[in-house]
């Protein structure tokens, strides 16, 4: 029988002791400690992708048996085909751009006071939820420029190039000498000098007249000239007035362009006075008068945002307003990471501020602008929120991605089988880019 001096003898087995994790906790307790968190792992997430796949097998029913006919689906179906290409679309532009944008921001933010105050208005839209986010964007995009902030920039920059006409609406009343012809009108007989032309006109409301608009005359006859009024021939509530004839309450169309037109060229042109009165050269004796379509244009109305061709672009700008914030708050903690001896050097070797920054910073940020596009990628393939809200019912199916796809299949169309399917397809497709990033991650944590 051994003692237990034997025991503690050299070339005795040392005695077995419960194995502790790097820590110093015993693997018993961690597991307990774990144990909650893995009931409710499994419970939302593998029983969930284990149900799904299985479900993807089976059809509309649940009960038979469908095969690879909902996986078939994914290629043969025209709104999951639009969904797959708008995805992808999605995962090249989207977080490409916000990481430029990220990259931008964090680099000049460097170098001015205000930089910390800059970063915090850029980040801000982090804390705003995408159903807030599409709904504001939702009023951005509104094809009224009244009401959307982008039309209402892009009328006035249009307008700025492009001159608007102030009388869209405005047409001949009854009993008037104009009849229409190409968009505008024109005098049904011919004018002469010496003899004051009417041209009178309905359908602006007296809020929209233009500005300089002033109280209609009546035009004083010339000898050497064609001359006459163009007015609004209409008085407001039920006071009295005079058809065909300027009245006291009523204004002149200013800024009207009139030509005269002889055997279809035009011999002379002019536009009306804030009175709205006008004269032509002796040149206009004998022609019709008319009143070109330009002055009758609609205004311009600006950019179908939210329309079937821009839809998706315009959702991918709102979700760039939304991260490139993080974008940029994650490569300027790594550009503070880097040694400034090194830019320091390249500045002294002579490389000017757009080589440090291409040569050495770029590089230099590379891991992290990997971590941040893949991390981008991740969150753009199961975009739901933005798109949901923000395009209108009339193009959502061009706007459609795979995730509002499979909201619609398992919901709308009540085909969870193909909805099934479509999660188990957004799962292979975000794995290898989860595994890409986790990768980078634990080789960046050995360095």
């Amino acid at each position: 029988m051994a003692t237990p001096a034997a025991a503690g003898a050299p070339g005795a087995p040392a005695p077995v002791r419960p194995r502790k994790s790097v820590t110093g906790t015993r693997r018993t307790v961690a597991a307990l400690f774990l144990l909650p968190a893995l009931v409710l792992l499994g419970a939302l997430v593998v029983y969930p992708i284990g149900y799904s796949v299985v479900r993807s097998f089976y059809d509309q029913s649940g009960d038979g048996f469908a095969g690879v006919d909902n996986y078939k689906a994914l290629f043969t179906d025209d709104g999951i085909r639009t969904a797959l290409k708008n995805n992808v679309i999605w995962v090249v532009f989207a977080p490409t751009v916000a990481t430029a944008l990220g990259l931008i921001f964090a680099v000049l933010t460097e170098r001015v006071r205000w930089g910390t105050a800059f970063k915090l208005v850029v980040f801000m839209p982090m804390a705003i939820s995408m159903l807030a986010a599409g709904i504001i964007f939702r009023l951005v995009y509104d094809q009224d420029p009244d009401k959307g902030v982008a039309n209402a920039v892009w009328v006035g920059v249009h307008d700025t190039f492009a001159e608007s006409s102030a009388f869209p609406k405005a047409h001949p009343g009854r009993d008037s000498p104009l009849r229409a012809q190409d968009g505008g009108f024109v005098t049904e007989a011919a004018v002469h000098t010496g003899t004051p032309v009417a041209l009178p006109l309905v359908g602006v409301a007296p809020d929209r007249m233009p500005g300089g608009a002033a109280k209609a005359v009546r035009a004083r006859p010339e000898k050497d000239k064609v001359t006459g009024t163009a007015w609004q021939d209409f008085t407001r509530g039920k006071g009295v007035g005079t058809l065909g004839a300027p009245d006291p309450s009523e204004l002149g169309y200013a800024g009207m362009r009139i030509e005269a037109v002889k055997d279809g060229e035009v011999v002379a042109s002019t536009k009306a006075a804030d009175d709205g009165t006008f004269a032509l050269p002796a040149a206009a004796d004998g022609a019709v008068l008319r009143l070109p379509a330009s002055n009758f244009k609609e205004p311009y109305n600006g950019l179908d945002w939210l329309g079937p061709s821009l839809v998706t672009p315009a959702i991918i700008g709102s979700y760039i307003w939304m991260w490139a914030g993080f974008a940029m708050v994650l490569i300027a903690a790594g550009l503070a990471g880097i040694p400034r001896e090194l830019l320091e050097a390249a500045r002294v070797d002579g490389a000017n501020e757009w080589q440090v920054f291409r040569r050495v910073t770029v590089p230099l940020l590379a891991p992290v602008l990997a971590v941040v596009a893949v991390t981008l990628m991740i969150n753009v393939l199961k975009v739901f929120d933005l798109v949901f809200i923000i395009a209108p019912g009339s193009s959502q199916d061009d706007a459609n991605v795979l995730a509002l796809e499979l909201y619609r299949k398992g919901f709308s169309e009540d085909q969870p089988g193909i909805a099934s399917a479509i999660a188990v397809f957004l799962l292979l497709l975000v794995i290898p880019v989860m595994w890409f990033n986790v990768r980078r991650l634990r080789r960046e944590v050995r360095r």
